[in-house]
């Protein structure tokens, strides 16, 4: 027996005095009605109205237990209730790189609960962050994208040992070519072997390794020099002692006191959009404060947009060279 459901027809009844107003109510035909009435009767062994009149009336044992149906009646519609905010408010995973900056996320994490969404930052690889929507772990992720058709751009470039004071250091914002790493002809060659390039994990994507080894091989250098990093603490020790150079954001390598110079392909820089994972409303759209503040975590700034031609330049005409090998 659904109790529940017994339990309604016989509130619904006593309130009404009539079984066609109490099934009209409840939206259901008159003889179910009438048969959940006769078992809930038979189930507390006594009847629960009077059927001997013109109209229905309540029987002692009807009223005795009543308020008790009531109760139990509103005491489901309150689990009903919270279920529903439960699920509502449950946490919402976001998938964010490792090198976000922490006063962004809370920012993120703050306009979530002004919105009536918990979110659950979780740092992850970008493989992960992509398989994460696919498989609706994820709610929503920063997700890695060719930099020419991405929402967010981030500029990357080369860290390197910090540079002593005086030493030339003034030119730390000079983009840095390829070409520029590979040895020089005619030098003569020194007991230390040319520093390895380091990727990040953050990097460590298949079109974005493409890229980067066409763009190597097109400048003269070995696919030797660029190898993945470990963890991003060993990637920095070895950075910082110079023995290394690393591609990261401007961001990172600051935080950490190495000198930094950016790329001047834009066509190996990051690109990102702010995804959400399939289902998760019926538009898939993302909030536009999360992608906004999303983006400011990882240090982006919006892609241009606008109709053909619009953003063409040297550089545009480069990435697309690049891009296309």
């Amino acid at each position: 027996m659904d109790l529940l459901a017994h339990l309604e027809a016989y509130v619904a009844t006593a309130d009404e005095a009539s079984f066609s107003r109490a099934a009209d109510r409840l939206g259901i035909a008159q003889p179910l009605l009438s048969r959940r009435i006769k078992t809930l009767e038979a189930h507390f062994g006594g009847s629960l109205f009077d059927r001997s009149r013109r109209q229905i009336a309540t029987t002692e044992l009807g009223l005795l237990l009543l308020p008790y149906a009531r109760d139990v009646l509103d005491r489901a519609q309150r689990l009903r209730q919270v279920a529903r905010s439960a699920r509502r408010s449950r946490v919402c995973a976001v998938g964010v790189p490792a090198d976000c900056a922490p006063a962004a996320l809370a920012r993120a994490l703050r306009a979530g609960t002004e919105h009536g969404i918990t979110l659950g930052m979780r740092e992850l690889p970008p493989l992960e962050r992509a398989s994460g929507l696919a498989d609706g772990s994820l709610g929503y992720a920063l997700v890695r994208e060719p930099p020419e058709g991405a929402a967010f751009r981030v500029p990357l470039g080369l860290a390197s040992a910090p540079v002593p004071e005086g030493s030339g250091g003034g030119a730390a914002r000079r983009t840095v070519h390829l070409e520029e790493l590979r040895p020089r002809r005619g030098r003569a060659a020194g007991p230390v072997a040319p520093p390895p390039l380091l990727l990040l994990t953050e990097d460590q994507v298949p079109y974005f390794e493409e890229r980067l080894y066409r763009a190597a091989a097109r400048a003269g250098l070995p696919e030797s020099r660029i190898r993945p990093a470990g963890p991003a603490a060993t990637a920095l020790a070895e950075t910082l002692a110079g023995s290394a150079l690393l591609l990261c954001t401007e961001p990172f390598a600051r935080q950490h006191g190495a000198h930094w110079r950016p790329l001047a392909d834009p066509a190996l820089h990051r690109g990102y959009d702010v995804s959400a994972a399939r289902g998760r409303d019926s538009a898939g759209a993302v909030p536009g404060w999360l992608a906004t503040l999303l983006a400011s975590a990882v240090d982006a700034t919006p892609a241009r947009r606008g109709g053909p031609g619009a953003g063409v330049g040297p550089e545009d005409a480069r990435a697309r060279l690049a891009a296309r090998g």
